[in-house]
């Protein structure tokens, strides 16, 4: 640590605006009382999106309807809405931490006036806020299951929705099979890599730093499970496009982090020996990968072609998820 950053710590510290320090030593206990305004913005967006997708229900409009007609009923599948509520509250906020979290590992731009201290803060809260969501939304579809599985008893109503909530390849109807387990590996990898940062003075700077570059697979799963799950973005209608457009700015992001990285270290350069040319040429294959997505999302957005599909006349034959026996 600098002395200019120490004497900061100090000055922060005394002023009281450094709470989620200890000895110098970031927090989780200071950052959940940090991130209490954060958490408290997005149970306001999820109640919001939580009656809008209510009223579009009622209303006939709603796209999950159209996917499954035997949801055509709010006052009873209310609890499936609230999970979709909170799903989306959660690909929101870990959108804005991935892209906060770029900002802060690569080379600020001169424009945007918030100190590096700040946005790390704010990559923390989001960071935490992002797991709650992503916790509360497995555990209202979890609580849709216990309620849907009405003819078991409460033992086996529980195990039942535990198991297609929380444990990979259980659930085993239609498109859930391959989407759930993707949102399952999201919400595994979210949680130890979120919380590593609090105990990186134990198992080392380095470690750490390597470890939470996987965030960003946290993130391509999350996108993924969305794509495939959301019933609000099946057809190829502006929820889904939206979905897309947002994408871009991440890629561009992470293409500018990984071209102008904040540490010297991290530098594409040239290889200075033969020994190191195995990792040059994997940081500059990355490079390469990454600008070749930023492509293609931004050809997805303008030619439309997003997997979307067209909404059908007639209603599927859908039914429910089968009842456990």
């Amino acid at each position: 640590m600098s002395p200019e950053t120490a004497s900061q710590d100090e000055t922060e510290r005394g002023s009281g605006k450094n709470r989620s320090r200890v000895g110098g030593r970031v927090t989780l206990r200071g950052d959940l009382r940090l991130a209490v305004p954060d958490a408290a913005a997005a149970v306001g967006v999820t109640a919001a999106v939580f009656v809008f997708l209510y009223v579009r229900m009622e209303s006939g409009t709603s796209a999950t309807v159209a996917v499954m007609p035997f949801m055509d009923d709010p006052r009873t599948y209310w609890m499936y809405l609230l999970s979709q509520a909170f799903g989306w509250s959660a690909l929101l906020w870990a959108w804005g931490t991935v892209m906060i979290g770029l900002l802060v590992s690569g080379t600020r731009p001169e424009a945007l006036r918030v100190s590096p201290q700040t946005l790390e803060r704010w990559h923390r809260t989001t960071s935490l806020t992002t797991m709650a969501l992503m916790l509360a939304h497995a555990l209202m579809f979890a609580a849709e299951l216990v309620r849907y599985e009405a003819q078991l008893g409460w033992a086996e109503r529980l195990w039942a929705a535990f198991a297609d909530s929380f444990v990979p390849g259980w659930y085993d109807s239609g498109t859930g099979q391959i989407a759930i387990p993707i949102g399952q590996a999201a919400l595994y990898l979210a949680v130890p890599l979120g919380l590593l940062f609090y105990v990186r003075h134990r198992i080392g700077a380095r470690t750490w730093r390597v470890l939470h570059r996987f965030v960003i697979v946290v993130y391509v799963l999350s996108v993924w499970h969305t794509l495939l799950y959301g019933t609000n973005v099946w057809y190829g209608e502006w929820p889904r496009t939206v979905l897309w457009l947002l994408q871009i700015p991440v890629a561009v992001l992470l293409l500018a982090r990984l071209v102008g990285p904040a540490r010297r270290s991290e530098r594409l350069g040239k290889p200075e020996s033969a020994r190191r040319l195995p990792g040059w040429t994997l940081r500059a294959a990355g490079r390469v990968v990454v600008a070749g997505v930023a492509v293609a999302l931004l050809v997805v957005a303008l030619s439309g072609r997003d997997g979307g599909r067209e909404r059908p006349v007639e209603p599927p034959s859908t039914s429910p998820h089968p009842h456990h026996s």
